[in-house]
C-alpha cells in the first residue's frame, strides 16, 4: 500500500527508509538530517495566496508582508482581496506581480472556474491541470500547494532550485539538473516523489544552517 498520512510520524519514517535502500542519494540525506517533519500549511484560497507571497522571500521577510496582508484585510478571502485597495496592498509589502497574481485566482475562485473543494478530491494530476488553468498559478505553485496544504505526497515540483541544489551537492556534481532532467530524475522515487522533496529540502536547509555556525 503507498497511500501514508504525512502528519504520522511512523508512516513519513517508512517511507523515508523505503527511499533510502533504494537511492543512495536519499539515504544520504537521511543520515544527514534524519527524518524531516512534513510541511503542513492551511488550504484554501488564503493558502494558496500565501504560497504566492512567500515566492522568491525569505521566510521572515515573508512572514512580516504576509501580517501586514492579514491585518489590511482582517480575513485573506477572494472578496477581501477584491475588495482591497491596490495601493493598500502594496504598502503592505506585496508587489505588483503578485498582486495581480492572487487577485486572478481570486476572481476564477468567486467565478466557480477554480474549485478548491473539487481540487482536494481529485487525483494529482487532475487537480495539478485545474491549478495551472488559472493565470498566476504555475506548476511550482501548483506542487506546493498540493503538498503543504494537502499532503500529497508524491507530487515533485522539479523546477525548485533547492531541491536540484541539494542533489548537486550531495551527488558531488558540478551542475544541477536543468528541470526536465531532473523531472526524469525523480521518477525514481515514485510513489514517494513528495517525500524525497522533504528529504533534500531538509538536507539543503541544515547545511546552509551549518554553514552559518549553527546547529
Amino acid at each position: 500500500m503507498t497511500a501514508i498520512d504525512v502528519t504520522d510520524t511512523k508512516q513519513l519514517t517508512r517511507a523515508v527508509k523505503s527511499l533510502a535502500k533504494s537511492c543512495e542519494i536519499i539515504a544520504a540525506a537521511h543520515n544527514h538530517c534524519g527524518v524531516p517533519e512534513w510541511r503542513t500549511r492551511p488550504g484554501g484560497y488564503d493558502g494558496l495566496a500565501r504560497i504566492i507571497a512567500f515566492q522568491q522571500l525569505s521566510t521572515k521577510a515573508a512572514a512580516t508582508i504576509w501580517g501586514r496582508v492579514e491585518v489590511q484585510l482582517g480575513k485573506v478571502t477572494p472578496a477581501s482581496v477584491l475588495a482591497a485597495d491596490i495601493d493598500a496592498l502594496r504598502a503592505c509589502g506585496l508587489s505588483r506581480p503578485k498582486i495581480a497574481h492572487i487577485r486572478s485566482i481570486a476572481e476564477a475562485v468567486q467565478s466557480g472556474t477554480l474549485n478548491l473543494r473539487r481540487v482536494a478530491k481529485a487525483s494529482d494530476e487532475d487537480a495539478q491541470a485545474e491549478l495551472v488553468a488559472v493565470k498566476g498559478i504555475g506548476p511550482w505553485t501548483a506542487d506546493v500547494y498540493l503538498m503543504f496544504c494537502l499532503g500529497r505526497w508524491d507530487v515533485f515540483p522539479h523546477a525548485d532550485i533547492g531541491l536540484s541544489e541539494a542533489y548537486r551537492m550531495i551527488a558531488n556534481q558540478r551542475e544541477r539538473h536543468p528541470p526536465k532532467k531532473f523531472l526524469r530524475t525523480g521518477e525514481k522515487w515514485r510513489p514517494y516523489r513528495g517525500v524525497a522533496a522533504h528529504m533534500l529540502w531538509s538536507y539543503i536547509n541544515q547545511v546552509r544552517e551549518e554553514q552559518r555556525g549553527g546547529a
